[in-house]
């Protein structure tokens, strides 16, 4: 089967920076709704029309990925507003209630990138916003969507979020 709009393909991935600093890597394949919500758009393009044992390369710049670096997405907030049991790299839906900032985006996940005493630096960006990226992709298969995958456009099981739009929300999220 090609790989079309829409379809469900399964793919294992060697990811890295733009000087091929090793990222992640997908050894077990995991599946993907095609023509979705699961994969970037460049990602979507480069896989149409290929198919099973098919291998591609691509080179992503951060405005076909997860976009610039913006500072304006990052702020301080007091310990307090948080859980005592915090660690870097949890990742929270929109500030804490009686957060000092209120001209930060409400509907963004922002991950904990830094606990001191009196406060915790936020940040709003995607952990891979601002960098270049090569992916080295292998097609492992590809079926039929199911009626439900087309309805929701997306498998939406899948924990693996580095060809999506955001980073998974931690348990015991702040809303």
């Amino acid at each position: 089967m090609i790989i079309s709009d829409p379809c469900v393909v399964s793919l294992s991935w060697q990811l890295s920076d733009g000087q091929n600093r090793p990222i992640d890597e997908l050894a077990e394949p995991v599946e993907f709704f095609f023509g979705g919500d699961d994969l970037l758009p460049k990602v979507e393009e480069a896989l149409a029309g290929h198919a099973v044992g098919d291998e591609l390369q691509l080179h992503l710049e951060p405005e076909h990925a997860f976009g610039d670096y913006r500072a304006e997405l990052v702020c301080f907030e007091d310990r307090k507003l948080f859980p005592e049991q915090l660690e870097t790299g949890m990742a929270f839906e929109g500030l804490p209630k009686g957060h000092a900032t209120p001209d930060m985006p409400a509907d963004t996940v922002y991950i904990v990138t830094e606990i001191y005493p009196s406060h915790v630096v936020l940040d709003g960006n995607h952990p891979l916003a601002g960098m270049s990226l090569r992916m080295q992709i292998k097609v492992r298969d590809v079926r039929e969507a199911t009626p439900a995958e087309i309805e929701t456009r997306s498998l939406g099981s899948s924990s693996i979020t580095v060809l999506g739009s955001v980073p998974s929300v931690a348990p015991g999220s702040l809303h």
